[in-house]
């Protein structure tokens, strides 16, 4: 059976769904964005501040559900400019040190006009 997760150290859903659902042995992370979890807002304007921040979501809610990001297998990352890649890879590599699969794809807009979004599945 499905568990969702949730925690008040990642930002609230901002829609019909949960922050993570774990079952059968793994976590699927939503996409985290940007949000500063202490007053629900973006604080971050760079690319890199928001990525950090991202991250720092991602770490919260893979910990609430047991996990972290040495476990993750896969991510999904979207950017609203691909000419952020190089800047968005380097605070990326800094805390998937594992290397796990992933997919990098530029949108045309992300939620909140945020700069960056990350999924995370990881082993429970």
């Amino acid at each position: 059976m499905a568990e969702v997760i949730y925690t008040k150290n990642a930002p609230d859903a901002i829609g019909p769904y949960s922050q993570a659902i774990k079952t059968a042995g793994l976590v699927f992370t939503s996409g985290q964005i940007a949000i500063n979890p202490e007053t629900g807002a973006v604080e971050a304007t760079t690319i890199e501040d928001q990525t950090e921040q991202v991250m720092e979501n991602l770490k919260n809610l893979l910990e609430a559900a047991g996990s972290s990001l040495e476990k993750a297998v896969k991510t999904v990352c979207f950017l609203a400019d691909m000419g952020d890649f190089a800047k968005f890879n380097e605070i990326y590599g800094r805390y998937f040190t594992g290397k796990p699969a992933r997919s990098c794809v530029a949108v045309k807009s992300l939620p909140k006009n945020v700069l960056c979004e990350v999924e995370v599945i990881a082993e429970a």
